[in-house]
């Protein structure tokens, strides 16, 4: 032993050690193995020594914030990205190498059936996407040979030019703030998305790769590949972030196959999930981005209709792209309040073949507002995210309601016209709009009022206007009885709609406009009279034109163009005006966002062919973000 060898040491007993001297020998043979535990597994910079005696662990991706919500410390900041998805084919091309390919959008695992289950990294077959589509994304350009100089190319060309201006004008003077002022030609943060930047970056990127503004859409993916930042820490809209930055990333994606953008979605998406953290499950309409808090903010506040009611699209599609159940299930989940010692049960296993357009737990939130009971069957703009109770009965398909609609709609188109309820309850919810606030006035133009308890008020918002759009859309899935009368219907409330723009003096229309003492299809008030340049008008416009053909959609669509040129196009982007009844009118020194993601590509997609982001293939969010329609194969499988 090497303690006989020390000079100087008399054993005292067979094994070379006094009592005393034992003691302290195992006291520092403890204090040894205690220190090198605790250094295995207490120090931060271990890692490696625990996969010596630790099995690997993997993480589902989008977890991150699931373990925040249930108090888990969270996992790593920066991980691996998931798996890439293959580049994309030529904008407009199918991969011909992708069509043997089985037709599923996912990877998807077999439950094993035990309780602790080994997730597989999930991966997003994007080839394979990209050769279910009907269509090219960009169209065939069929005839464009035969006509290159024709009115309609020229138009087109016309439009894309007014982009690359309000682009260009942006990257000078704001690139990487959320909004361009022309006039003062600098950039606006404004506090409606928690600290996130770069709103017009992530709004722009479909449609510069629609118009194939190829050198743009770079610039504007590298901005998001090196300075779109999530660690923010204010509080923001949950429906402005998702519609703006989570669908623009989710569109990009789609579009390209770029990973970049599927996964910022993703992580942005699990930053919004705390907004759920409420008794009904239904989310508060402002979510704080602090980390450890509550997630949601401004206490007794309601939630609004349009609000929690356009989350669907995008949060399924997140879902799709993460594998990850918990946005299908919280967008889709609002949950009466449990009883005393009552647990919520399990959802169930996502199976092989089963796609998440079947889920149970999609049908949720919609459970709530089925049950609750509702004012001659119209749906109030209010709702209480603690009680679940109406908190007031104004009921609007303008402002603070009008997406809520749409997306029931377009949540029965997405799911390849398989989600029956939501079919069920936009035809249902239609119907009653028809009874209760559809009004024609005395110079026969029709216009959907809003009711106020029982009264109405006759006056229609620019926001309102999308309305005759949706009825098209939505018209021939309609009773066979009824197909005529709402493609007829669309067709008068989009009239009016263009009314309350040839009735000003600059040919575009006020933010909202009545019909009362005698005055239609105007505003009354001056803080009525303003134009940002929403869209909705020539949304309804574009739609039309898909349906019908007939050009006097594009006749319309072409006198808003020239009144953007003349009335808005500034010498450092586009601007909104104060007042559309001066035909001198002040700016009002604010690019939306919304302008360069939904005006001008609505604009664009009225004066291209049908198959140009064909309606076959993708429904487009509320914010005009393509997403794609789930095309089923024989199987039934997607």
């Amino acid at each position: 032993m090497l303690l006989r060898k020390v000079p100087g040491f008399v054993p005292a007993s067979p094994w070379g050690l006094r009592l005393p001297q034992k003691f302290l020998f195992l006291l520092f043979l403890s204090g040894l193995v205690t220190l090198c535990f605790g250094a295995l597994f207490l120090l931060p910079h271990s890692s490696r020594l625990k996969r010596l005696f630790l099995a690997p662990r993997t993480q589902q991706p989008g977890l991150e914030m699931v373990e925040e919500i249930a108090g888990l410390p969270r996992a790593r900041e920066q991980e691996p990205p998931p798996n890439p998805a293959p580049a994309a084919p030529a904008p407009g091309k199918h991969d011909p190498s992708s069509r043997g390919r089985r037709k599923e959008w996912l990877r998807r695992t077999r439950p094993t059936g035990h309780r602790e289950e080994e997730i597989v990294p999930f991966s997003f077959d994007f080839n394979a996407f990209r050769s279910r589509l009907r269509h090219p994304v960009l169209g065939t350009r069929a005839g464009e040979s035969e006509e290159p100089q024709s009115r309609v190319r020229a138009q087109r060309e016309k439009i894309k030019e007014m982009m690359q201006f309000a682009w260009q004008s942006y990257k000078r003077y704001a690139m990487g703030k959320n909004e361009l002022r022309p006039l003062t030609k600098d950039g606006y943060e404004g506090n409606m998305f928690g600290g996130l930047s770069g709103a017009t970056v992530i709004d722009s990127l479909d449609t510069l790769y629609l118009m194939e503004l190829k050198e743009e859409f770079q610039e504007a993916k590298a901005w998001v590949e090196e300075s779109f930042h999530l660690n923010v820490s204010g509080e923001a809209s949950l429906f402005e972030v998702n519609i703006r930055y989570i669908g623009g990333l989710l569109s990009a994606f789609y579009l390209t196959g770029e990973e970049v953008f599927r996964i910022k979605a993703i992580k942005l998406g699990e930053k919004l999930l705390p907004a759920f953290n409420t008794p009904t499950g239904i989310p508060k309409g402002v979510v704080s981005f602090k980390s450890r808090s509550w997630g949601w903010a401004t206490a007794g506040s309601s939630s609004i209709l349009a609000e929690f009611g356009s989350l669907h699209l995008e949060f399924l599609h997140l879902t799709e792209l993460s594998g990850n159940q918990v946005f299908a299930e919280k967008a889709s989940l609002p949950r009466p309040p449990l009883p005393p010692k009552t647990a919520p049960c399990s959802s169930p296993h996502r199976e092989r073949g089963m796609s998440f357009w079947a889920f149970s737990e999609v049908r949720n939130i919609r459970k709530v507002l089925r049950k609750i009971d509702k004012p001659f069957g119209l749906y109030p703009n209010f709702l209480s995210p603690v009680s679940g109770n109406w908190v007031q009965h104004h009921v609007s398909v303008g402002g603070l309601g009008d997406s809520f609609y749409e997306y029931l709609i377009k949540s029965w188109l997405m799911s390849a016209k398989t989600d029956m309820e939501a079919k069920n309850m936009y035809y249902e919810a239609l119907e009653a709009i028809e009874t209760y606030l559809l009004n024609v006035s005395p110079e026969g133009l029709t216009y959907i009022a809003e009711w106020r308890g029982g009264i109405l008020d006759h006056k229609m918002g620019h926001l309102a206007c999308f309305s005759g759009g949706m009825i098209a859309l939505g018209a021939e899935d309609a009773k066979e009885e009824k197909r005529a009368h709402y493609r007829e219907l669309a067709a008068q409330i989009t009239k009016t709609c263009h009314e309350s723009y040839a009735r000003s003096d600059t040919k575009l229309g006020p933010e909202a406009f009545w019909f009362n003492s005698g005055k239609e299809a105007v505003a009354t008030h001056l803080s009525e009279s303003y134009y940002i340049l929403r869209p909705e008008v020539v949304e309804s416009y574009m739609y039309l034109w898909r349906q019908t053909h007939d050009p006097i959609y594009r006749e319309w669509g072409w006198e808003v163009v020239m009144a953007l040129e003349k009335h808005c196009r500034t010498e450092a982007g586009f601007s909104g005006i104060q007042d559309v009844y001066n035909s001198t009118p002040n700016h009002d020194n604010k690019q939306q966002s919304f302008f360069l993601a939904e005006t001008l590509k609505y604009l664009y997609l009225l004066f291209s062919e049908d198959d140009v982001l064909s309606l076959e293939d993708w429904v487009f969010n509320t914010e005009a973000h393509p997403l794609p329609v789930s095309h089923s194969d024989s199987s039934g499988r997607t």
